[in-house]
């Protein structure tokens, strides 16, 4: 009897986390300097006395940039910020950072130096060291992979799985801005690419372009929990919108959550631009990603404590994991959580 040939199973349909649950459920850690490895921003490990995280992030031309309308000095500095957030998630302070090029045909020698510059910049103003690397040619256009290495001492490591019943959630900034800066471009190239002759006039609209193609990470916030002896229980930085985020907080603590719309923290350029594009900016916010902002939580009795920051909005509690994970809408309706973020391993 002829064997049936299994059909291979769709790697699309798992999802990026998905797929690394799948292909690393049964690692086994065998050395006891790892104290932390796959599942939170960073992995922590012990070298030395010292308390180290390190995360890895990789960039793909035409998967997560379009060099179209991404500057290469800008790709440069968003490419090391990106590894730096996952540090600060930590509650860590970056250090170092080795970086891996994929370089294909079309560069110049030019065009590298200007990727560089922006690499540069990002060390300098964040006070981080190039300390390597690698380079190779590439048929498929340009590919960055940067490692960063960061410290933190032991007792002020913050993972995703600390957060507590009656936990403040707390997020930094505001949020939603990149996602629209997105749609933004990808609609000025749709419009470049009928009409070549076309030139966009981008005015009013520097805010939201510059959290999709610079943005910052949260140095100062890390800085602030430091010098106020402030450590949350929980802490991720918002990569692949709210929702996702949340949930990769409560499910990983045990625990379930309510967050309030009218309690979420919209830059008045990110309503403007989602009533232009006919985009709730919940749905940029929830779903939309790429806001590096910190999404972490904290005790109830460091209320005050934390609403000194004017940088800091409180934006719900935590609840026990059998209330489930809920938005709370301004008419007062629930919505439960998905994890509906980007997903880069889609096809089409």
């Amino acid at each position: 009897m002829t064997k049936k040939k299994q059909t291979p199973s769709s790697i699309a349909d798992l999802g990026e986390f998905g797929l690394i649950e799948h292909l690393t459920k049964d690692i086994t850690i065998r050395n006891k300097s790892t104290l932390k490895g796959v599942g939170d921003d960073a992995a922590v490990v012990e070298a030395g006395g010292k308390t180290l995280v390190i995360t890895t992030d990789l960039l793909l031309e035409g998967i997560h940039f379009n060099l179209i309308y991404s500057p290469l000095k800008h790709l440069g500095y968003k490419a090391v910020v990106v590894n730096l957030s996952d540090v600060y998630a930590m509650n860590a302070c970056p250090k170092q950072i080795i970086v891996s090029i994929g370089i294909s045909g079309k560069f110049s020698l030019e065009s590298m130096e200007s990727l560089y510059e922006g690499i540069k910049l990002a060390c300098e103003r964040y006070s981080v060291d190039l300390v390597g690397g690698d380079t190779s040619s590439s048929v498929t256009g340009l590919t960055i992979s940067i490692t960063a290495l960061g410290e933190v001492d032991k007792k002020r490591i913050t993972y995703r799985h600390g957060a507590r019943v009656s936990d403040l959630i707390c997020v930094t900034g505001n949020l939603g801005a990149a996602y629209l800066g997105l749609q933004l471009l990808e609609r000025e190239k749709r419009l470049f690419e009928e009409d070549p002759a076309f030139k966009p006039d981008l005015t009013g609209y520097e805010y939201v372009l510059e959290r999709q193609l610079k943005p910052e990470a949260r140095r100062g916030i890390i800085e602030w929990f430091q010098a106020n002896d402030l450590t949350p229980t929980s802490m991720i930085d918002i990569s692949d919108g709210l929702s996702s985020d949340m949930l990769h907080i409560c499910q990983q603590s045990g625990v379930g959550c309510r967050i309030y719309q009218d309690k979420i923290p919209v830059d008045s350029s990110t309503a403007t631009l989602g009533n232009e594009f006919l985009i709730d900016p919940m749905i940029a916010i929830m779903n939309g990603g790429e806001d590096y902002e910190l999404l972490f939580t904290f005790p109830l009795d460091h209320h005050d404590r934390v609403t000194d920051n004017p940088d800091i909005r409180i934006i719900g509690h935590i609840t026990d994991a059998k209330e489930g994970t809920y938005l709370v809408t301004r008419d007062g309706n629930v919505v439960e959580l998905t994890a509906q973020g980007w997903n880069s391993l889609r096809q089409g």
